[in-house]
């Protein structure tokens, strides 16, 4: 029975992995999205290229941390006056975020300067944030990738048979054909996407590119050489009316995220989220 007052005899979407493997598989996925290393907020704040794109940044970061760090204070100072009710673990947890964004605006504030103009405190924090950035960027995010690829079987999360009535042996779950119809999704493409979408906007991607085009902006934003295996059998060539140069074939090896990419970003609930931008 439907919030329409009807009835279907069309199967109930199953989010939930059909087996005890899967299920560990998803755990293990989701609980990584969720973990402090993979955080897209701390990528957000901590986004440094150069000191020319920190300075431009900075425009509009400083309003957004100060609009943060006052409406933290004032919370803090009416617990403190008994005028709001609040525990012991939330006034924690406003003190440390205020002086996360105090941290912050310490960095923003003189991001104009350049590094011969700052004090020697104002150069220590610029330093600090520059190697915080540098590990969330090429080491942690570098990892959470890698670990992701190796958890995905492709193209979405946990392949394309969720069922109890797939045909087993479910180990070969990687090699069966891509398909595009919507009951292959499990919870784990509901955390995945919008952690990608957010990753990928943060790299200058768009909801216009493809699933190739997002993951290159990706690998070229951790540098180093990072390349992500392109081991995954395509069975579409989502990008190739897009960029020819990119010449993807049925049949070519891509990474699995840009798989999972073009398949998300085919259905009507992402378009509906992200068809006019990833923020």
């Amino acid at each position: 029975m439907s919030r329409t007052h009807t009835t279907s005899t069309a199967p109930a979407p199953a989010l939930a992995p059909a087996t005890i493997a899967l299920s560990t598989t998803a755990n293990s996925i989701i609980d990584l999205l969720h973990s402090p290393v993979a955080d897209p907020n701390l990528l957000f704040y901590y986004n440094y290229i150069s000191q020319a794109q920190l300075a431009k940044s900075a425009e509009s970061m400083v309003q957004f941390l100060t609009g943060r760090r006052d409406a933290l204070q004032s919370y803090i100072a009416a617990s403190q006056a008994a005028e709001i009710q609040a525990s012991e673990k939330t006034r924690k947890l406003w003190e440390t975020k205020k002086a996360q964004a105090d941290e912050l605006l310490a960095v923003y504030a003189v991001a104009s300067k350049g590094d011969d103009e700052l004090s020697p405190e104002e150069k220590t924090a610029r330093e600090a944030f520059i190697a915080t950035a540098n590990d969330l960027w090429t080491v942690k995010l570098r990892n959470v990738l890698t670990t992701l690829d190796k958890e995905l079987i492709g193209p979405f999360a946990l392949g394309t048979c969720l069922f109890p009535f797939a045909s087993p042996p479910f180990t070969e779950l990687s090699t069966l054909p891509s398909q595009s119809s919507g009951d292959q999704v499990s919870i784990v493409d509901l955390h995945l996407a919008p952690w990608l979408s957010r990753v990928a906007a943060l790299c200058d991607g768009t909801a216009a590119d493809g699933g190739d085009a997002i993951i290159a902006k990706i690998e070229t934003r951790i540098g180093s050489g990072f390349i992500l295996p392109r081991d995954f059998t395509s069975n579409a060539a989502p990008d190739m009316a897009a960029d020819p140069a990119l010449e993807i074939t049925p049949g070519a090896k891509r990474a699995k995220l840009a798989a999972f990419w073009d398949e998300m970003k085919g259905r009507s609930s992402w378009q509906k989220v992200y068809g006019n931008g990833l923020f």
